[in-house]
């Protein structure tokens, strides 16, 4: 079975590569040292089982795994950990595994034995996009075609909500989710602000707001020509965070 080892520590990495080397009938297809690089080897060589440290710099192991129970066949998840915390939350998300450092071959052989293929439907809904984690989300996954692509969350413009999808316009253009507003709202309260019963923005990305020809008033972002309409229950809000600047 293939392989792919995450942790942000180089010894971690070849003590659990030096294991897997003793074991018969698997192979190590790719080493990853953060949750970014995670997500996106995941999709070049397909794993059958990754193994991943939780507590990784920029994306952490959980948000990760979230991202990559998106593909389509969704590989085995045992998280190797330092930290036995946080071992009721990696089960929450439908982990087939969780060891702690410094892993002893014997726990890591049964940890692999369990990570078979029908156990990867227990990774349907690790994914939580209503954001339930203690933290928010540092990226934004969207399917472009067929690809997983990661959106720094640092990067979004703003959240707009049509019909079943959600807009997500960022630096780089934009692409669309079906994740709720609402719950997108809930998870990145401290960093945007509802103008609109259908739009998110970025705090960051706010210059001020302007009445337009007909009246109404609309949020000026940085850097952009784009305009979003405030509807007027949102004014008063919208007014008091520019007050605060």
């Amino acid at each position: 079975m293939k392989v792919m080892i995450v942790d942000d520590e180089l010894p971690a990495r070849e003590r659990l590569s030096s294991l897997l080397e003793e074991m018969a009938g698997y192979q190590v297809v790719a080493v990853a040292s953060n949750g970014v690089q995670a997500v996106r080897l995941a999709q070049e060589v397909e794993p059958d089982i990754i193994l991943m440290d939780i507590r990784m710099p920029g994306m952490d192991g959980l948000e990760a795994a979230g991202h990559i129970s998106g593909m389509e066949t969704p590989p085995a998840v045992i998280f190797v950990t330092a930290y036995e915390e946080h071992a009721f939350e990696a089960f929450e998300t439908h982990a087939v595994g969780y060891l702690l450092k410094p892993v002893r071959r014997e726990r890591l052989q049964e940890a692999l034995e369990q990570a078979c293929r029908p156990n990867r439907a227990q990774l349907g809904n690790l994914h939580d996009p209503s954001g339930q984690h203690s933290n928010a989300r540092s990226h934004i996954c969207a399917r472009v075609r067929g690809n997983l692509e990661l959106i720094p969350v640092s990067s979004v413009h703003f959240f707009q909500a049509d019909q079943k999808y959600v807009t997500v316009r960022h630096d780089g253009g934009e692409v669309l989710i079906e994740e709720p507003l609402k719950a997108l709202e809930e998870e990145f309260a401290d960093s945007f602000l509802r103008v609109h019963r259908n739009a998110l923005v970025s705090k960051a990305r706010f210059c001020g707001m302007e009445k337009n020809s007909q009246g109404s008033f609309e949020v000026v972002l940085k850097n952009s020509r784009e305009r979003l309409e405030v509807s007027r229950r949102h004014v008063a809000e919208v007014r008091r965070f520019l007050k605060s600047l």
